[in-house]
C-alpha cells in the first residue's frame, strides 16, 4: 500500500521547533553567532528567504526582531497559519511571534526600504553529490517555492543594503555561489556552513 505524503504544515509549537527552543543551545548556537548576535547585542535581521520561518523562530526566541519576506504565496500561507497557531498558543510563544513580521513579496525588490542591520540568506539547496534523498519535507518546499535560481542577485542586492552583515546559509561541502566575493569568515558545521560577509 502506497503511503500518502502528508501536506507540508508549518508548525511552531512542537515538533523539531519546539524541541530546539527548549535545548537549542541559546546565542551558541552557529546561526546565532554568525548573525551577530551575543551579549548585549541583539541586531535587528531580515530573513530574506523565510521558506519554513525556523531559523526565523529561532532568532526571535533570542530576543531579535525579525522580519520575514517570503515571495511564494503558498508558503506565505502556510507560514501566516503557522505563526497563528503559535500565537494563540499564548506566553512564551506568543511573545516569540511578536517579534516577527512576515512580509509577502521578492526580497530583491523589499530589501532595499528596509533598513536593517543583518539579513539572513537561505536559498534552496543545490542538488547533493551524494544519492541520499533529501528529506521529504524539503522536498515539498523545493517544489512550491522553486529552485532559487536568482540566489546570486539577491546576495549582491542583500550585500549593497545590510547595514552591518549578509550571512549565507549553506551546505558545508557546497561550492561557493559564483560571482561572489570571498565571505569574511565561516561558521561550519556537520551539515551548514554560514558565510558571514561584514560590510565595510
Amino acid at each position: 500500500m502506497t503511503r500518502i505524503p502528508e501536506e507540508l504544515r508549518i508548525d511552531f509549537v512542537g515538533g523539531a521547533v519546539g524541541h530546539r527552543l527548549r535545548f537549542g543551545g541559546g546565542r551558541g548556537q552557529a546561526l546565532a553567532k554568525a548573525m551577530g548576535l551575543r551579549a548585549g547585542k541583539t541586531p535587528a535581521i531580515v530573513d530574506a528567504t523565510a521558506g519554513l520561518g525556523r531559523d526565523s523562530f529561532l532568532l526571535a526566541s533570542l530576543g531579535a526582531q525579525v522580519t520575514m519576506i517570503e515571495r511564494s504565496a503558498r508558503m506565505h500561507a502556510l507560514l501566516t497559519d503557522g505563526m497563528q497557531r503559535a500565537f494563540d498558543e499564548g506566553g512564551e510563544l506568543r511573545d516569540i511571534i511578536s517579534r516577527m513580521t512576515l512580509l509577502h513579496g521578492d526580497a530583491k525588490d523589499l530589501l532595499p526600504e528596509l533598513a536593517t542591520e543583518a539579513i539572513l540568506i537561505d536559498p534552496m539547496h543545490p542538488p547533493r553529490k551524494t544519492s541520499a534523498l533529501v528529506k521529504l519535507e524539503l522536498r515539498q518546499v523545493r517544489d512550491i517555492v522553486g529552485s532559487d535560481d536568482d540566489a546570486a542577485d539577491l546576495m549582491r542586492v542583500a550585500l549593497e543594503y545590510a547595514q552591518k552583515r549578509v550571512v549565507l546559509k549553506w551546505p558545508a561541502k557546497a561550492d561557493p555561489i559564483h560571482g561572489l566575493r570571498a565571505p569574511s569568515h565561516q561558521i561550519g558545521g556537520k551539515t551548514t556552513r554560514y558565510d558571514v560577509f561584514m560590510i565595510a
